[in-house]
């Protein structure tokens, strides 16, 4: 009985191995087939999961981020709502190179932590650029070069010399009231662009327009002076403590 056995076992153990080794190369070429499918699977994510992350060309040609297409398009309706003579050509082109020039800036800066802390490392020579005037400084020189017609650019300060200063750029209609006008900031928000009414701000805010005149003249000329924040280059030589940017301020000027 145990013979008829074996000889039974070895029989289907023969036929199995014949089995085996016919069905050999169907079973390779089924893997592979599932591994090809698998790649092509994760490349495919992958790759949507990178043009989710790429900047996307506008029809103004700036490279608005996938992420901010829809703040964009919410600024530009913003700005349109300042006033019927605002072109919406005009503030769509506006907000998308606003948009496309922060999302540069920030990769740039590299901010880190909250922004008195980054503004810690800036002091420290830890990073380059960040402070709250260069965002707006950064931020006017992209705008400017737009030549827009029905709407302005206004540089916005509060608590001016002193150590809760902030700068902001403040968009308006062509001829509206700066109180009026739309308020563009990074800083409070990590290098992330925040705009609303600057009358709903919580600080209140007053336009500095020879600073922004100021901006526009040492960077056309490519005059390192543009770097001083708005309260030492009006005063000169005082006594300012607006965090972490006075003796930076001073590096820059003795630079020069």
């Amino acid at each position: 009985m145990q013979t008829r056995v074996n000889t039974g076992d070895r029989a289907f153990r023969s036929k199995w191995r014949r089995f085996a080794r016919q069905n050999s190369p169907w079973r390779r070429q089924s893997a592979h087939r599932v591994a090809g499918l698998i790649i092509i699977f994760a490349l495919w994510t992958t790759g949507f999961a990178t043009a989710g992350q790429q900047p996307q060309k506008s029809p103004g040609s700036f490279e608005v981020p996938r992420s901010d297409l829809t703040n964009a398009e919410a600024l530009a309706n913003q700005l349109t709502a300042l006033s019927p003579r605002v072109d919406r050509q005009e503030a769509t082109l506006l907000a998308d190179c606003a948009y496309a020039t922060i999302n540069q800036l920030r990769r740039q800066y590299r901010m880190f932590g909250t922004p008195i802390f980054n503004n810690f490392l800036i002091y420290h020579g830890l990073r380059k650029r960040g402070y709250c005037y260069q965002w707006t400084a950064d931020l006017l020189v992209a705008l400017d070069a737009l030549k827009l017609k029905t709407l302005e650019l206004h540089w916005g300060e509060s608590y001016a010399g002193t150590w809760r200063e902030n700068n902001c750029l403040v968009v308006t209609a062509k001829g509206q009231p700066f109180e009026r006008g739309m308020m563009l900031e990074c800083w409070r928000h990590m290098g992330h662009l925040n705009s609303h009414l600057l009358l709903s701000d919580e600080d209140r805010y007053f336009e500095n327009k020879k600073y922004a005149q100021f901006v526009l003249e040492t960077s056309a000329t490519g005059d390192a002076r543009h770097e001083t924040r708005p309260s030492d280059q009006r005063n000169s030589g005082s006594n300012h403590h607006v965090a972490f940017q006075k003796s930076m301020a001073a590096k820059e000027k003795a630079g020069e």
